[in-house]
């Protein structure tokens, strides 16, 4: 038996247990298995009094006899209830599975460990399905005291695959490929940061015999997840690098020169023109860009975008940007169209709710050439859209798509185009040197000149007169206000009610004639949404009552307010992204984020942590520290951070180490040809992809 066989071969599985296993905690094969690991461990050394219990506690154990065992028939339902006891108290045990069998191989008045989760059960303590052992296998727990706790399911639980089920399969598993775990790390790697051997390593990690030995094999399995990782990512990088050739954009033209000296409307910042160099370097190097381009709000990375687009136009190439929604779709054509009039590019926006005889006349003058840069949505990649040309290709909001449907972009040119994909969340720098190994980076730091910090405030609902009358001094100094509500899932009905009930009161709170409300969600039709957005937009509506539909894509420097309504729904991304649709002209600027009064105490940090900066990065770290790096964004959708032991923060250090290794591996043996390196060579080709008319 070897790792890659099927799990229902291993003794003790078989096929009916197997499909649980796979259904239930995604284990196939016994390598699924033997990655299954704890994820704490119960120290049945450490034995309690009953008279103790501490019912929060989630695992203890016991020692004493069981006694008065009782079969329960309650209809169709069988329990088995018996009691169990100390010299300071009692506890109820109960099954509900295995009856007959348990209380077959249970004596009375035999001293038993019995380990579990204690309830109350009205005035009664109670342990349902504990694990028992007889005590007089006490000297056992001495020697092998943690017991694993592993992740399971109630179904699984219920077909026996409880922890003392999989911890049994595990120890089969384990006696089986004895001598069998080959090591995977580089020799002088593992002497270089003393990590245990890994058949060792895994061996304590799922039965430790103390706690000096666990620590060493979580940090030899974590390291090593760490460095597969970064394997992963460079390893793809460097044969990229190596072998997709990209075309080259040696020429300045006149597409360039002209806006830049007829049309750019402020001053570049020095961060935008690092950026543009960056991205210049790569373009005319004959190897095929993948750039990410990360910034806060209003940083300016449009701009950059665009001039990157002009550097394709000069070099005979067409270019396409594809944005997440219609609304964000919608404003980049404007304002690229409105920025580029008079240069003579033809600029075109495809999007699904356009007619059909449009999208018609659209890709046949992009099959044409007549077509320069292709503004759109997620249209962009259906087959019939046909580039001439293709050069590049610019994402916006890049984790709001998937690979497949970004590979689908890709693979519209027999040559690779150059791909510049840009997100306005700025990505802790931890967490982007793990997730983008693959791609360069280039971060625009810096906020046009002349921007006012907004100012961020929390209230609570019984301070809305006072905000109502700060909303009505803000419009009649001319200014408009956002009024944003979570409906975080277009089928919540109560969400939705409470957007329509809002809007209500605000129509209450500000009457026709004087003031004009706009409305804007998802469910609206296309139409209905581009009304509501030109009346506010032109300023014949105050206030636009929305759910997070403007998270991206709305730009009206007039709007000076953002209302944000329970607040606490949010994470800090989504409310930085919230309050970024305010503050873009010269005006001062404000966020108010409204909560009920009561908070938890990380809703309570999220709050603090948005009134006390606008630093975009400083907010990412924060959220990253919250909610955990899988939750960021979305970014969890695309597979990247599947760690089952390591954390990229609290693991930093480890992170940069691996990061530090793998590319002095690759860059000492880029093919990993060294005997050394044959494991590291056998991972990537198992883990490693490529195709390189798509997008990595």
């Amino acid at each position: 038996m070897d790792l890659t066989t099927d799990i229902s071969y291993l003794k003790g599985v078989g096929p009916q247990r197997a499909q649980l296993l796979g259904r239930e905690l995604g284990i196939f094969t016994c390598n699924d298995l033997l990655n299954h690991f704890p994820f704490r461990y119960v120290d049945r050394s450490v034995v309690s009094r009953v008279a103790e219990i501490d019912t929060d506690k989630d695992y203890i154990v016991l020692r004493g006899t069981i006694s008065n065992m009782q079969t329960v028939t309650n209809g169709h339902t069988v329990r088995l209830t018996a009691q169990f006891r100390d010299m300071s108290g009692t506890v109820d045990l109960v099954w509900f599975q295995g009856v007959n069998w348990i209380r077959e191989s249970l004596k009375p008045d035999t001293l038993y460990l019995v380990m579990g989760k204690v309830t109350t059960y009205g005035n009664t303590l109670q342990m349902a399905h504990p694990d028992i052992e007889p005590a007089s296998q006490q000297d056992k727990a001495l020697s092998h005291p943690f017991i694993p706790i592993y992740s399971t399911t109630e179904k699984a639980r219920n077909k026996g695959l409880n922890q003392k089920g999989i911890a049994r399969l595990m120890e089969t598993l384990l006696e089986q490929v004895k001598g069998q775990l080959p090591e995977t790390l580089p020799a002088d790697i593992r002497e270089r940061y003393h990590l245990m051997p890994r058949e060792a390593a895994l061996n304590n990690i799922h039965f430790p015999r103390n706690n000096e030995l666990l620590a060493k094999a979580r940090e030899r399995m974590k390291f090593e997840e760490l460095f597969n990782m970064q394997l992963d990512y460079q390893y793809t990088r460097s044969l990229r690098l190596n072998q997709s050739q990209g075309r080259v954009f040696d020429t300045i033209g006149e597409h360039f020169n002209r806006f830049y000296n007829e049309k750019l409307p402020f001053e570049l910042t020095g961060a935008q023109k690092r950026v543009i160099k960056e991205i210049r370097t790569d373009l005319k190097s004959g190897r095929q860009m993948n750039r990410l381009l990360q910034g806060d709000v209003g940083s300016g990375k449009t701009m950059v975008a665009l001039f990157t687009m002009l550097m394709a136009l000069d070099n005979q190439c067409q270019a396409c940007m594809m944005a997440p929604t219609e609304i964000l779709a919608n404003q980049h054509y404007n304002t690229i169209r409105r920025q580029t009039e008079g240069l003579g590019i033809a600029v075109e926006l495809l999007t699904g709710s356009l007619k059909a005889a449009q999208k018609r006349k659209i890709k046949a003058r992009l099959a044409a050439g007549e077509i320069d840069i292709l503004i759109g949505t997620h249209a962009l990649i259906e087959d019939d859209v046909v580039f001439q040309q293709l050069g590049l290709v610019v994402i916006d909001e890049q984790h709001r798509f998937g690979v497949k449907q970004r590979a689908k972009l890709w693979a519209k040119n027999t040559i690779p185009p150059h791909v510049l994909v840009m997100t306005a969340t700025p990505i802790p720098r931890t967490l982007a040197m793990t997730l983008y190994a693959d791609l360069e980076c280039s971060v625009i730091d810096e906020l046009p000149p002349g921007r006012r910090p907004i100012q961020t405030l929390h209230a609570t609902d019984a301070q809305r007169l006072r905000l109502f009358g700060f909303m009505r001094e803000q419009i009649a100094k001319g200014r408009q206000v956002y009024v944003v509500y979570p409906l975080i899932n277009e089928s919540e009905k109560s969400d939705l009610k409470d957007l329509m009930d809002g809007y209500e009161s605000i129509r209450r709170a500000f009457p026709l004639p004087q003031y004009g409300v706009s409305i804007l969600h998802g469910q609206m039709p296309p139409d209905a949404k581009d009304y509501e957005m030109e009346h506010f937009k032109s300023g014949e509506n105050q206030i636009m009552v929305s759910t997070t539909v403007i998270e991206v894509g709305v730009d009206v420097p007039n709007a000076t307010v953002m209302v944000i309504e329970n607040a606490e729904r949010f994470g800090l991304s989504q409310l930085h992204q919230l309050r970024g649709r305010v503050g873009r002209g010269g005006e001062q600027s404000y966020c108010i984020l409204m909560t009920k009064d009561n908070l938890s105490s990380t809703s309570r940090e999220r709050i603090q942590t948005m009134c006390a900066t606008n630093d975009g990065f400083r907010i990412a770290e924060a959220d990253l520290r919250l909610r955990g790096p899988g939750d960021i964004q979305g970014l969890q959708q695309s597979g990247m951070l599947e760690l089952k032991l390591a954390d990229i923060i609290e693991d930093e250090p480890m992170v940069k180490a691996t990061r530090d290794e793998v590319r002095r591996i690759l860059e000492e043996d880029p093919q990993l040809a060294q005997p050394d390196h044959y494991m590291l060579r056998k991972h990537v080709a198992q883990t490693v992809h490529i195709e390189w008319n798509k997008i990595s």
